[in-house]
């Protein structure tokens, strides 16, 4: 799989939007302060996409009423050494309220860092700080893994870490960058008090819905402060569009909101013109390829929502009544029957064939350059995981309370008895599709870090074929923001985290409680992944902490090293 071939969009301008606060001219980004809100880059500016020789620049223009719109990349500071410049003048019949720029800024070093900024008339924006991907020799290469970002559910305080004390050469985020939901639907309940209401305040489904979203995210400061510390690499997940999003359709996209296709194409070109991201040449939907960080790892990007993904199954149709005799052989027999033959059913898929076998190349030609690293940036959880039998395992008194008044979680509790996935929007959804990506790494004789992002939560989890094959290691960031599975049950004593580790083997480490992000440090002798937490989201006064440290080994002899637990 080679990177995406990717077309330039020098001037991307969109309507509607919002300004509130937005980055400062600074070259230091521990120093990055929100600038006045009367200007004209109120949403900060940002790179992404590197490869050796360029990167994509990104800035939004409030109040453009046409002159000079230009770029400079520095090796300074100062900007005394100029290496890249473009500009243009332009004059608009009508003065835009709001509209986006991206320059690709080519004939770059590989493995420098650069200065950049942006320019209308005299005005100048926030500098920001980039770095191309290196060539050859790499020593040590830093990756920040992000996901699931809610603006309403709380502060952006992970990002303002990161971008202060991650020390990163790449920012990764794994999608969920923002989401559909309107105001008093899900993590909107704190929103009036942290004056994080979402805008549009109805569900964004039309063109000027999503890209009202996305300026309103990019007025954060913690965003864009980590937008302006780093080059991203950034792939989305379901609710850049809608929630559980697939080939043809969403779970939240509903009679009467339009169009799949059309709402699919709003939504994803607000998502190309408000990112720093290359867009492929045709289908857009194509957000996938590998990129090369020197001689050190392959970082292959999987598109999982929007190309391939068969609809999801769902609970809905469960074999049995959630209260069957879990002893009964033949109640027994009919989920085990509904497990082969309805989930996993051969001919569903999640990336397709043309994906998995683009993927198996890019693998195979890293570990024929002798690289000792291939990462996959997956959207949700690749590993076998279940649900714990909570009829047993949570507290009587705790299920009582949650069961009082709502059939379906009695239902949901029940059903956990007969060992149900835990979530069949992720990849236990699509066994058999797993099975051919493993039989695809295997055939490239590749071991794989997979990081991932969607379930708010952090894991560290060994990745087995079907047969107990060691494929790798999956490293599981939790959510900037979005709320943790089961935080509507939360009791004192209760550790949902611990319950799904003893449930599944394959897991090492689950946290259900902090937010953060994965620092992934990567050398030629190991992969050195820190799971780093915040303490609040409610104040942007917070501390920030580590959950737990993981290493792994590259691969010897064809022995694949699962993740060890040093700190």
């Amino acid at each position: 799989m080679s990177k995406m071939k990717l077309t330039r969009r020098a001037a991307l301008m969109g309507a509607a939007g919002t300004s509130l606060a937005a980055g400062a001219c600074a070259p230091r980004i521990d120093v990055f302060q929100p600038a006045s809100t009367d200007g004209p880059f109120r949403h900060g500016v940002a790179s992404g996409d590197p490869d050796q020789t360029s990167i994509m620049l990104w800035t939004a223009l409030t109040n453009d009423g046409g002159g000079y719109r230009g770029v400079e990349v520095a090796t300074d500071p100062a900007f005394d050494n100029i290496v890249f410049e473009s500009g243009e003048d332009i004059r608009y019949v009508m003065m835009q309220r709001l509209g986006t720029l991206k320059v690709l800024a080519t004939g770059l070093e590989p493995g420098r860092a650069y200065f950049y900024r942006f320019r209308l008339d005299d005005t100048y924006s926030p500098v920001g700080t980039t770095r191309t991907l290196p060539a050859g020799a790499v020593d040590t290469y830093t990756i920040g893994v992000m996901s699931c970002s809610n603006f309403p559910a709380g502060h952006f305080n992970v990002y303002r870490e990161a971008a202060e004390n991650g020390g990163l050469d790449l920012v990764l985020h794994l999608g969920d960058y923002l989401y559909e939901y309107a105001m008093g639907q899900y993590a909107t309940g704190n929103a009036e008090a942290l004056n994080r209401v979402p805008d549009p305040v109805h569900e964004m489904v039309s063109a000027a819905d999503y890209v009202a979203r996305h300026a309103q995210y990019k007025t954060d400061p913690d965003l864009q402060a980590l937008h302006a510390a780093a080059p991203w690499i950034m792939t989305w997940d379901d609710h850049e569009t809608a929630n559980d999003s697939h080939r043809d359709g969403a779970q939240n996209h509903n009679e009467g909101e339009g169009s799949w296709d059309d709402r699919r194409t709003a939504a994803l070109r607000a998502w190309y013109d408000w990112t720093p991201t290359r867009e492929p040449e045709g289908d857009n939907r194509q957000r996938y390829g590998a990129y090369e960080i020197g001689d050190l790892a392959t970082l292959v990007m999987l598109e999982s929502r929007l190309v391939d993904r068969d609809p999801q199954i769902t609970l809905d149709n469960f074999p049995v009544p959630s209260d069957a005799d879990d002893s009964d052989p033949e109640v027994l027999a009919a989920v085990a029957a509904w497990k082969r033959d309805v989930v996993g059913e051969e001919s569903r898929t999640l990336l397709g064939a043309e994906q998995i076998a683009g993927i198996r190349d890019a693998c195979a030609a890293s570990v024929a350059a002798g690289k000792p690293w291939r990462i996959l940036g997956n959207q949700v959880i690749m590993a076998r995981v279940n649900f714990p039998n909570f009829a047993t395992e949570m507290p009587a008194w705790l299920r009582w309370f949650v069961t009082r008044d709502s059939e379906f979680a009695r239902n949901f509790i029940m059903r956990t008895r007969f060992e149900v996935p835990f979530n069949l929007d992720m990849w236990d959804g699509y066994p058999a599709e797993r099975e051919r990506l493993y039989a695809a790494l295997e055939e490239a004789g590749a071991d794989v870090i997979t990081v991932t992002g969607d379930v708010h939560s952090f894991w560290a989890n060994d990745l087995l074929d079907a047969n107990g094959r060691r494929v790798g290691t999956e490293l599981v960031g939790s959510s900037v923001t979005s709320p943790a599975p089961f935080s509507g049950f939360e009791a004192p004593g209760v550790d949902y985290g611990k319950m799904m580790r003893e449930a599944n083997s394959d897991v090492a480490r689950c946290n259900m409680v902090d937010h953060g992000y994965i620092r992934l440090t990567l050398t030629p002798n190991e992969a050195l992944a820190d799971f780093v937490t915040v303490d609040t989201i409610d104040s942007r006064d917070y501390r920030a902490g580590l959950d737990s440290q993981w290493r792994m080994r590259p691969a010897m002899g064809g022995e694949v090293s699962m993740a060890e637990r040093v700190g």
